[in-house]
């Protein structure tokens, strides 16, 4: 039995989480600039490292055995971080210019946030995107009425996910411990490894998420069937990742964490 009293953080991750249904930006760019080099790899391939920092995403896309082969037969070598460098140098550059159209707060995102407040809770963020990008992001975001009390680069700390550096740096800056007092929720394998790593209560958000892999219209347009398909794969891919627990939607985070706070005292 655990000495938490009571739930007093949530961390959230950004795209596919709080904002881009579907973590659609980071995707459509990676598909983008690997194609102009002649490597037209699966959206299931692009997708396997998101929420990771994107050099690094990168890297292991290029450590993936069918876009390793891919490269090995356009350009008759093994890939090297010089490679994955120069991806990068354009990657950067190219999601910076659509992030402003990625911005919006998923629908319920700031309903669950104002709710959770007024139960005390802080409210914290990690991401796969650097400062300067969420330079970008934040104020657009807050604008539309989502606003974290606090945000954490991987540039700002030793490490991005899974590391859990983020995690205890946004636990230091809103004065939260110990971890077992400490949600985070995300939308990718990464995103629950990063929890599992600094000892959080780590939990897979299915609905947006870049697990499920679908933007808000394809979600809209699915049968019933088709997206419970969907989700089953996603929930299973999150508990296979560590996940102590998959919801539906972040609509279910303030009952959630009200709940789990009970439990904890009981």
């Amino acid at each position: 039995m655990t000495d938490c009293r009571k739930i007093k953080c949530v961390i959230l991750d950004w795209a596919g989480t709080t904002v881009d249904f579907g973590s659609m930006a980071p995707l459509k760019v990676f598909s983008e600039i690997f194609e102009q080099r002649g490597l037209r790899l699966e959206m299931e391939e692009l997708r396997a490292p998101m929420g990771m920092p994107k050099l690094e995403h990168i890297r292991e896309l290029l450590k993936m055995e069918r876009p390793a082969r891919l490269f090995r037969e356009k350009y008759g070598r093994a890939p090297i971080d010089d490679d994955a460098l120069g991806i990068y140098a354009a990657f950067e550059p190219a999601l910076m210019n659509i992030l402003h159209n990625f911005s919006e707060p998923i629908e319920g995102v700031c309903a669950a946030v104002r709710e959770l407040r007024e139960a005390g809770i802080k409210i914290g963020s990690t991401t796969g995107y650097t400062r300067e990008m969420m330079d970008v992001i934040e104020p657009l975001a807050k604008a539309a009425g989502y606003a974290p009390d606090c945000v954490v680069t991987p540039d700002e700390v030793a490490g991005g996910r899974p590391a859990p550096w983020m995690i205890f740096k946004n636990m230091e800056r809103l004065g939260v411990y110990p971890p077992c007092a400490v949600v985070k929720a995300g939308d990718t394998a990464a995103d629950i490894r990063e929890g599992k790593n600094a000892g959080v209560i780590s939990v897979g958000i299915l609905k947006g998420s870049s697990e499920l892999g679908l933007t808000a219209s394809e979600f809209g347009a699915l049968s019933a069937e088709e997206i419970e398909d969907r989700k089953q794969a996603a929930r299973e891919r999150f508990y296979l990742a560590g996940a102590d627990y998959v919801l539906e939607s972040i609509t279910e985070l303030p009952a959630f964490v009200k709940e789990i706070g009970k439990d904890e005292r009981e």
